[in-house]
């Protein structure tokens, strides 16, 4: 199998479509639920920021240096689209205060109880972001501060705060909850 790094020198040089193809191939399985996830698990709305980040990757391929790995790269790329394409829509507070979250519990149909992937759809944006890439994606706070342009004790305040309304929606409250971090 070729390198990613081969394959990426292929396409920044003469925008070899087979290198393209391949890189995509390869990362757009992982990127795609990661991307779902974080934009709250609208599928249009992911597969436009999945496009966008492949876009701006494209575009940016004469500068990928190689410091991290191809897939990194990507994901912060990724990162950045959903993160631009909630602000557009309003839903991401770039200062979230996570000291209070309130999150209306919405009735499970027919008593059933909330599934994780809904109850990590309706956390705010910035909570969900951080639960996601640690969580599920195996990041560090160190790497999701880098990627996100956060202090690391915010990407901790955030996940605490999120595993926190995560279990309250998970329980099926129907109350609004209040997770306060502590």
């Amino acid at each position: 199998m070729t390198p990613d790094r081969t394959l990426v020198e292929a396409v920044a040089r003469d925008g070899n479509e087979m290198a393209f193809r391949e890189l995509y191939r390869r990362h757009t399985p992982r990127l795609y639920p990661l991307v779902l996830r974080v934009v709250g698990g609208a599928e249009m709305d992911a597969e436009d920021v999945v496009q966008e980040a492949w876009i701006r990757a494209t575009g940016a391929m004469r500068r990928f240096r190689g410091d991290s790995s191809f897939s990194t790269w990507l994901t912060a790329i990724a990162l950045n689209a959903a993160r631009d394409h909630l602000r557009r829509r309003g839903r991401w507070g770039p200062t979230e205060d996570v000291t209070e979250i309130e999150i209306p519990v919405p009735p499970a149909p027919h008593g059933q109880r909330m599934d994780l992937e809904r109850a990590i759809a309706l956390l705010p944006p910035g909570c969900r972001t951080v639960l996601v890439l640690h969580d599920v994606e195996g990041f560090t706070h160190e790497e999701i501060a880098r990627q996100l342009g956060i202090a690391v004790g915010t990407s901790k305040s955030q996940l605490f705060a999120a595993r926190r309304a995560a279990r309250t929606l998970l329980a099926g409250s129907r109350e609004t909850s209040h997770a306060r971090p502590g």
